[in-house]
């Protein structure tokens, strides 16, 4: 497949590892020629990559079985999802979750990812409802200006919210990048 085709979630066989895109970004400086400047994840060790293809080049791509699950429970071993069309169980590992842990919430539904029985991400859903447990109290008269304060949220995450929002609030979390979108 052609580097202008790939998009972020595929797989990709390179040097005789799997990875997958997680970025992929069209570039064009000045009087140089364009490129895409894609970012991998080395499925097995976890490590980030940075690539420079141009239009023409060709990169290996694999499929991956992606099985709807629901987040059930974490404990010592790892984070247990159940498959929601045979319900069986699988234990993902820290590692393996890496930054998507900060998201889950018992009965959460994601997509995980699968190569030749291997579970290799998790693909989350655009946006999650989390529970506020710390912040701040808000500063009477602070609603005309566009000031933000530090919240620790039920799974850990911290974000910045607007000053109306107070303890034990749900609202609503972008995955991308944990940022506050709205009351949920």
């Amino acid at each position: 497949m052609r580097a202008t085709e790939v998009k972020p979630g595929m797989a990709v066989n390179m040097d005789g590892k799997l990875y997958v895109i997680m970025k992929v970004e069209h570039r064009t400086p000045g009087n140089l020629r364009a490129f895409h400047q894609i970012k991998l994840r080395d499925i097995m060790s976890g490590q980030y990559l940075d690539r420079r293809y141009s239009s023409s080049d060709e990169l290996d791509v694999t499929t991956l079985d992606r099985r709807p699950m629901e987040y059930l429970f974490s404990d010592a071993s790892g984070y247990t999802f159940m498959d929601l069309e045979t319900y069986d169980q699988i234990t993902l590992s820290d590692e393996l979750m890496g930054d998507d842990k900060l998201y889950l919430t018992p009965n959460l539904q994601v997509t995980v990812h699968i190569h030749e029985g291997t579970p290799v991400m998790t693909e989350l859903p655009g946006s999650v409802d989390l529970k506020v447990v710390d912040t701040p109290p808000g500063i009477k008269g602070a609603t005309a200006t566009n000031q933000l304060k530090e919240a620790t949220l039920e799974t850990g995450l911290k974000t910045r919210v607007p000053p109306f929002i107070s303890n034990d609030e749900v609202i609503r979390v972008s995955t991308s990048d944990g940022s506050y979108q709205s009351r949920a």
